[in-house]
């Protein structure tokens, strides 16, 4: 088997004629990091060919920094505004049962967003590897804490984003066919999966692909956006004001449901920490990264008071609460006729995010299991880690709600946000001449890690629910493996056996080797 998979690599060489990204991914594998010269005869003339200025030193391959100030800007609003305000607003009303109460906690789930990015930005500084939470956490805590957030990452925060957007997919691609009813939740489901499984065909088989439903799909989620906007606008105009009055008329909620609320609000946000993955690749990031960030998110915030707002203008608040897809319902409202545009659109941009979500899902992986960071010996996907994922936010479409599922998401992503202004807030004090570019105020980390603590035991106090302990017990589960298999490097011999077994079932290769957890 292992001759099998020594042809493998040659497969991967011989692909060479056809192209050269596969010559340049096997000596990234292969070469030993040796000095040269002379265009690409060692690791060290392909790292002269890569490198540009500000890249770190002694890397394999190096990043160039070319995202600027308004790249920044751009990522953080694009990677931000995606289903979340399609689908959270008729969950916010109804967990707080006013609009008043709602426009509140949209805003205040920004304000928290806004400082949680700039505490953020101080980590980034710190410390310029993209791992972002892995990277400080293993700088604060060790290899333990770091461990626990890849294995949450993987086993339950991507793959539930990936099945809440299939979800919220569904539900708008079924609804567009459906007027009079309901859409049958057994329908919705089969969309979602067939969601997942054309998504995963797509970044399985080309990269450029999947950056190419990527590119052009990310357009109509602007487009959306502007529908609901100008529409919202149109109907001010002509006075149509009368669910905007008495804003605050609704029973006060509790601190429990408060909580759930920020879920449901929070979702909507989530991307805010994204640009501390591409730190490495920021120019100036002491600057760029919190000039970015207090630029882009208090935009996203604005973006969604109008869209709120614009919901108002066209239906009451009943209406919205009753409606499973309230951007159709706003499109029948206002487009007429064109009302077909509005579930398009939407259909669409939910997809261009699922496809993103994978996209980004399958690569940074291999702190588990070094198969699931192999690629395709010829269409250089990362296949493995792209399936895994796939499969897991399959059962979680099967078995879970978009509620259910956000819950289940903000619970477990809000403990490691936590945790992160915890190691800020501890470097502060182990690592006080640690360079820091950009020093954010104590308060904010502080205040933030505060507000985490309320989000994740406010709802397990008011109202326990079964998706709070699954979450504990993923989180607590890490620990059972890592203790054998990282701690004391134990490695079970069949392994091997198995990750050749995939390696000639997939046609994959690794990368690089590394050693995560030294």
């Amino acid at each position: 088997m292992r001759s099998s998979i020594s042809q493998l690599f040659s497969a991967a060489t011989d692909h060479d004629a056809r192209g050269h990204n596969a010559h340049q991914l096997q000596s990234a594998a292969t070469a030993t990091p040796t000095q040269c010269t002379n265009g690409y005869a060692g690791t060290g003339g392909m790292r002269d060919a890569l490198e540009g200025p500000g890249s770190t030193q002694n890397d394999i391959i190096h990043l160039k920094r070319r995202v600027g100030l308004f790249s920044g800007v751009a990522l953080i609003v694009g990677t931000m505004i995606g289903s979340g305000i399609f689908v959270s607003p008729s969950g916010l009303l109804v967990r707080t049962g006013s609009i008043g109460v709602s426009f509140i906690i949209w805003m205040a789930c920004g304000l928290l967003s806004l400082l949680g990015a700039l505490a953020y930005a101080e980590l980034g500084t710190m410390n310029t590897s993209s791992g972002a939470e892995w990277a400080y956490f293993m700088d604060a805590f060790g290899a333990w804490p770091a461990f626990l957030f890849s294995w949450v990452s993987t086993l339950v925060l991507k793959p539930s984003q990936m099945a809440i957007i299939c979800l919220s997919f569904a539900q708008y691609a079924v609804e567009a066919f459906v007027s009079e009813c309901d859409p049958p939740l057994s329908v919705v489901k089969m969309v979602a999966i067939l969601a997942i499984v054309s998504i995963l065909f797509v970044n399985c088989y080309s990269v450029n692909l999947g950056m190419a439903v990527q590119n052009v799909f990310t357009s109509a989620k602007l487009i959306a956006v502007l529908i609901v906007i100008c529409g919202g606008a149109y109907k001010l105009c002509q006075g149509n004001t009368q669910h905007l009055q008495n804003a605050f008329s609704g029973a006060t909620p509790s601190l429990g449901a408060i909580a759930t609320a920020f879920y449901t609000g929070l979702w909507a946000y989530d991307g805010w920490n994204n640009l501390n993955y591409v730190t490495e690749e920021i120019q100036n990031p002491s600057k760029n990264l919190p000039r970015s960030i207090i630029i882009g998110i208090p935009l996203v915030t604005l973006c969604y008071a109008l869209i709120n707002v614009s919901y108002l203008a066209a239906m009451s608040p009943t209406e919205m609460i009753e409606s499973e897809a309230v951007a159709v319902t706003f499109g029948n409202r206002i487009l007429g006729v064109m009302a077909w545009l509005m579930p398009l659109s939407v259909t669409i941009s939910t997809f261009g995010s699922a496809n993103g979500t994978l996209f980004a899902a399958g690569r940074r992986e291999g702190h588990l299991l070094d198969i699931l960071s192999y690629v395709h010996v010829r269409r250089l996907t990362p296949a493995p880690g792209l399936i895994f994922h796939s499969l897991i936010a399959g059962a979680m479409v099967l078995y879970g709600t978009i509620d259910s599922l956000i819950d289940f998401f903000s619970f477990t992503a809000w403990i490691f946000y936590g945790g992160a202004m915890v190691a800020l807030i501890v470097m502060r004090y182990t690592k006080p001449n640690y360079p820091r570019p950009y020093k954010v105020p104590l308060i904010i980390p502080i205040l933030v890690m505060v507000i985490s603590g309320y989000l994740v035991a406010a709802p397990i106090i008011e109202k326990p629910q079964i998706e709070y302990l699954y979450a504990v017990l993923f989180i607590l589960a890490g620990l059972i493996f890592y203790v054998p298999f990282v701690h004391y490097g134990y490695h079970p011999k069949f392994m091997d056996n198995v990750t050749l077994f995939f390696q000639m079932l997939f046609e994959v290769v690794p990368t690089t080797s590394m050693a995560m957890f030294d």
